[in-house]
């Protein structure tokens, strides 16, 4: 499908002397917007009351648009590298923002399947095309350091709901002046404040990711960072210099281990988002009430959210150094011990319960920020866009999967809020299994065997523009 000349790959080739460090930011404007996909909680409740529903009901809209993020990812992974950035970020802010027009319209008119429509499904496949859009101009502006260049643009969606978060609170409030967040009084806000923060946010996001769009730059094919040698990537066994289509990719082995290695990595960490801020309640309930407040379960969230964003720079930047796979290693294997910990002795003390949750969130983080680089270090950089999309559909699998196994034990037991830290523990042994899974699926990745490589002028084909050097961005 081609696109309008202005959004064009062959528009937005970079000149020499361009700084590569204009491309993060155009990256975390992207990111940061459709970040506030973690910050549904914050008018969750006010949804429930305007659609007379239940939380189920509206918890299902956050669940489509993720598993729309993974399906669009993998259908559209091509046609992001094929086009290039400028023309995903473009798609992804159109989709995102009508999403959210949309679900207002929906909330206005009290049509729920509007809502479903609109963020759940149109906004979904902007989420989708958003989050993988920027991710294969990243590495190729950063072969030195891919996991740096993932980090830098993954931090962003992980720390979307900090922006998200306080600006939609602020926004209700100014729309419903008897919409008070918490504390003595609280009460959610009404239906008409909540249509107008999503028209708000819609209009707002637009113009951001937009101009992540008109920002972004692709290099040009023979550029490389000054004192880069792309020799030394040849000396490094588990990275290659060859390529690899996403149409072979899904026929290799490595490429599922790393979709159960993610599957796995994300099914675990959801564990302790979904219920965290009811989970430290129920840890350290004493005669039926707990010792932690609900004010400090809210800002044990807002932890969980730094570590979260934190851990996608902090830890892929570190793969860097030790290596993809070692870093799931640590992923996986150090996280097994910490759900352990959890379970076992997590009761103990409040500081060491937050200091556990904190460091599996972070691996949670660090997850998503890596694969892209891991991705390329097997697949090479020639369609790892395309490659990355179908992989998210890990993902997707695991945003059902893995709040059904923690949804499904705890409602056995009773009611999140009324619970004890006994009763979280079949769930959290089945995550030390899950990740158990993971770390032996890591283990068995090798470098990808020679038969599925590309020939070099089908790579050429695929990424020369058909263009003359006067097309080249000035």
């Amino acid at each position: 499908m081609a696109v309008p000349s202005f959004l064009a790959r062959e528009r937005i080739i970079a000149r020499p002397g361009f700084n590569r460090w204009l491309i993060p930011p155009a990256a975390l404007a992207v990111h940061l917007c459709i970040g506030q996909a973690y910050a549904t909680s914050v008018y969750k409740a006010a949804l429930v009351a305007n659609f007379e529903s239940n939380l189920k009901n509206i918890g299902y809209i956050f669940s489509l648009a993720i598993v729309m993020l993974g399906l669009s990812a993998a259908l559209f992974g091509t046609w992001v590298d094929r086009n290039g950035p400028r023309a995903a970020m473009f798609v992804s802010a159109v989709f995102w923002s009508t999403g959210f027009l949309v679900g207002s319209l929906g909330i206005a008119t009290d049509q729920l399947w509007l809502l479903y429509l609109g963020y759940g499904v149109i906004g979904g496949i902007g989420l989708g095309i958003g989050y993988i859009s920027p991710v294969s101009t990243l590495i190729k502006w950063f072969p030195d350091r891919p996991g740096l260049a993932t980090g830098m643009a993954i931090m962003g969606f992980g720390g979307g709901a900090l922006i998200a978060s306080p600006l939609s609170r602020q926004l209700m409030s100014w729309y419903d002046p008897n919409y008070v967040p918490s504390g003595v009084g609280a009460n959610v806000a009404s239906g008409d404040a909540v249509a107008k923060l999503f028209l708000t946010l819609g209009l707002v996001y637009l113009v951001f990711m937009l101009f992540g769009a008109f920002i972004i730059r692709v290099p040009a094919a023979d550029w490389k960072p000054a004192g880069f040698d792309p020799a030394s990537i040849k000396a490094k066994p588990m990275i290659t210099t060859d390529s690899v289509s996403a149409a072979n990719a899904i026929k290799t082995p490595q490429f599922w281990l790393l979709w159960v290695v993610l599957f796995c990595n994300v099914t675990a960490g959801i564990g302790i988002l979904e219920q965290a801020s009811g989970m430290i309640q129920d840890f350290f309930r004493e005669g039926g009430s707990s010792t932690v407040a609900v004010t400090a379960a809210a800002g044990f969230v807002g932890l969980l959210s730094l570590f979260n964003m934190g851990g996608r720079f902090v830890w892929s930047s570190t793969s860097d150094y030790v290596g993809r796979k070692g870093i799931y290693m640590v992923y996986l294997g150090v996280g097994l011990v910490l759900y352990v910990l959890l379970a076992t002795v997590g009761n103990s003390a409040t500081w060491l319960f937050v200091v556990l949750a904190a460091l599996i969130i972070s691996f949670y983080g660090g997850g998503f920020a890596t694969v892209p680089a891991y991705l390329r270090d097997l697949f090479g950089t020639y369609q790892v866009g395309a490659i990355h999309g179908r992989l998210l559909t890990a993902w997707a699998a695991a945003g059902v999967a893995g709040p059904l196994i923690v949804n499904g034990i705890l409602d056995s037991r009773g009611k999140v809020g009324e619970l004890e830290a006994a009763d979280y523990r079949p769930a959290l042994f089945i995550m030390v299994g899950v990740l158990a899974v993971g770390f032996v699926a890591n283990l068995l990745i090798r470098p990808v065997a020679s038969k599925f490589h590309e020939p070099k002028a089908a790579v050429d084909a695929f990424t020369s523009p058909s263009t003359t050097e006067a097309s080249v961005t000035r």
